[in-house]
């Protein structure tokens, strides 16, 4: 689903720790525009335009609605530690991404959930505390006082310190792997469900996303020359960098049946700062950004000043892709409704 038009402002920061943490080693829609020029390819020139992909339902469905956890269970975490968790009935779910808490709802444990990310936006959740307000930086005096039964967190989020007086105070603090791919949704999928002693529900939730991710990938035209697609994170004048190979944005655009333009141009690191001469070579025919990110630089217009911006196809025909921050590489159980959303935004004709 898309809607041709301006953006809205984006606020979440759910997806900046994500990129932080890839920048840092190598230094990471509610709104979808798109424009193309007559010979790009993957879609006809009447979807010249912006437009705005949206997920019509953000919302998770639990794959079970009444599931009754077997505890205790132990589990090792991501950090290396063994975790005995003895009650769900009160999860805090914390990471830069919103996937943790957006896991903990499909598996049908929304109604145990006291404490969530400022990533995990969706409806059912608006009323959960938000143990993150700064958007990446946890409380443990905010966390504690919601007298949790257990912490669901990665690296991702901190400071470390925080975790450590969460586990200090007895409380089960289970870590995840941070890294957020398309190869990993099932696997993280499923070390939720264990944590939380509801492994059955995992094993059906991680089969339920990878056939809405295939449903979505059949979206992308089969007879067609790939798209180049360039995913761009920017943070005003200051921060601007270019995706290349494992930064989690290839694997959504590879699955979206395009081609990473960073990855393809011969880029090596996850991340690159935006150069004319970079742009250029990438040559992308779709430009992938973040709301907050393009809302950050003045919008299409401040895209559109950006040095090499108009020397790309993308630019040319001002064919723009944006979405919304907390969502669009959170790779948890909504990720075939994102991926879906995408593709109608980028292949389908206008109306």
């Amino acid at each position: 689903m898309y809607r041709s038009g301006r953006f809205p402002v984006g606020t979440s920061s759910g997806i900046r720790k994500s990129l932080f943490s890839i920048v840092a080693a190598a230094t990471a829609f509610s709104a979808v525009v798109a424009c193309s020029g007559p010979s790009a390819p993957g879609v006809g020139t009447d979807s010249i335009g912006p437009r705005t992909a949206v997920i019509a339902d953000p919302d998770p469905e639990p794959i079970d609605r009444s599931p009754v956890s077997s505890l205790p269970v132990t589990v090792r975490g991501f950090d290396g530690v063994d975790v005995t968790i003895t009650d769900t009935s009160r999860i805090v779910a914390a990471d830069q991404y919103g996937t943790l808490t957006t896991t903990v709802f499909a598996l049908g444990l929304g109604e145990n959930l006291v404490g969530r990310d400022t990533a995990a936006e969706f409806p059912a959740v608006a009323d959960v505390t938000d143990v993150t307000p700064g958007g990446h930086s946890l409380s443990a005096e905010g966390i504690l006082a919601l007298a949790p039964t257990v912490v669901l967190t990665d690296t991702s989020i901190g400071p470390r310190a925080v975790q450590d007086q969460l586990r200090a105070a007895g409380i089960p603090v289970v870590y995840f792997d941070p890294v957020r791919t398309m190869d990993g949704v099932g696997a993280q999928i499923e070390a939720v469900a264990a944590a939380l002693g509801v492994p059955a529900q995992g094993t059906s939730l991680a089969a339920r996303t990878a056939a809405e991710i295939a449903r979505a990938r059949e979206q992308a035209p089969a007879d067609a020359e790939p798209l180049k697609i360039a995913f761009l994170y920017m943070r005003g004048p200051a921060i601007t960098m270019l995706s290349g190979p494992g930064s989690g944005a290839d694997s959504l655009v590879e699955a979206l049946g395009a081609e990473d333009a960073g990855t393809v141009s011969g880029l090596t690191q996850q991340f690159v700062p935006i150069t004319s001469e970079a742009l250029i070579a990438a040559a992308p025919d779709v430009i992938l950004m973040m709301t907050g990110g393009l809302e950050s630089i003045g919008g299409i217009d401040g895209l559109e000043q950006v040095p090499g911006i108009a020397q790309t196809p993308a630019g040319h025909s001002k064919r723009i892709v944006d979405m919304a921050d907390g969502v669009i590489l959170s790779f948890g159980p909504n990720t075939g409704k994102v991926l879906g959303a995408l593709a109608s935004a980028v292949y389908e004709p206008a109306s």
